[in-house]
């Protein structure tokens, strides 16, 4: 298996891994703690009329992505506020709405409609130089954010009511916290599709949060074990022949239950020794 490392599409694979591993580290555990997981989900849905949208105008499909999505988010934090809409009916209406856009501009475009199933499920093995370069700035962008702003970013995700008394600018630091989680998700269609994203963004953090309540820890942990999903997938999919983002969130769910079997046993082992002994 040490022989996939003289290709040059595994290594930017395992590039895309670690920056994948740190954005969805830092982003997953925002989203929640925040409990926005559903406004997420709806996000990745509606980047594929992104998608449709630059394959009709002959455009990279992740910069249709990334603009729809960015636009989705911040129309979903702003009309989530002021109109008397309920939350999740305007997610469920968008994440409608954004695959039917998809789907009509796919049709609409003449000739050949080019594989999409990339953009549903993921193809890590064919992630780019130019992709790499995008997730590193992501990840930079990110990191950079949640180093200058942490204790005001906890104080958001946790007690906003509370920020806000403080003095918080808690408005644009929603804002600019949901275009961070729409750029995420597009960013890591390329890893995991837009079906599996979410999954990526939850799984590690549910994981993690298994053996820690510490927003940092949680944001560390939850990014090892991203990245040893993706790592373990990826030698799945090669054994196999799988689809790789399906490997890797099978990997997760598979990492998630081994850790929850291993904390359940050791919270049995520490009861059993405090119960008193009564032979």
């Amino acid at each position: 298996m040490l022989e996939l490392f003289h290709y040059q599409f595994f290594i930017n694979a395992l590039l895309g891994a670690v920056l994948s591993s740190i954005t969805c580290g830092f982003i997953g555990t925002y989203i929640v703690s925040r409990r926005i997981v559903f406004i997420s989900g709806g996000v990745s849905h509606a980047s594929f009329g992104g998608v449709g949208i630059a394959y009709y105008l002959g455009l990279p499909p992740l910069v249709g992505a990334a603009v729809f999505s960015v636009l989705t988010a911040v129309g979903i934090e702003a009309l989530s506020h002021k109109s008397e809409l309920r939350e999740d009916s305007l997610i469920g209406m968008m994440w409608s709405f954004g695959m039917a856009v998809g789907v009509i501009f796919i049709f609409i475009t003449p000739g050949y409609a080019a594989n999409l199933m990339s953009y549903l499920f993921g193809s890590i093995l064919t992630i780019s130089y130019w992709e790499i370069f995008l997730m590193t700035g992501l990840a930079l962008v990110i990191f950079l954010f949640f180093a200058l702003l942490f204790k005001e970013i906890l104080f958001v995700a946790f007690d906003e009511d509370y920020a806000r008394t403080q003095g918080i600018p808690t408005k644009l630091i929603n804002y600019v916290l949901i275009s961070l989680v729409a750029l995420t998700i597009v960013i890591n269609i390329r890893v995991v599709g837009i079906i599996l994203v979410i999954s990526l963004l939850t799984i590690p953090q549910a994981t993690a949060n298994l053996i820690t309540k510490n927003f940092k820890r949680i944001i560390v942990y939850s990014s090892g074990f991203a990245f040893l999903a993706s790592f373990c997938g990826l030698f799945l999919s090669y054994q196999l022949n799988i689809p790789s983002g399906a490997a890797i969130i099978f990997i997760s769910i598979i990492i998630f239950l081994l850790l929850k079997a291993g904390v359940y046993i050791h919270t049995g082992i520490k009861l059993k020794k405090r119960l008193p002994d009564n032979t």
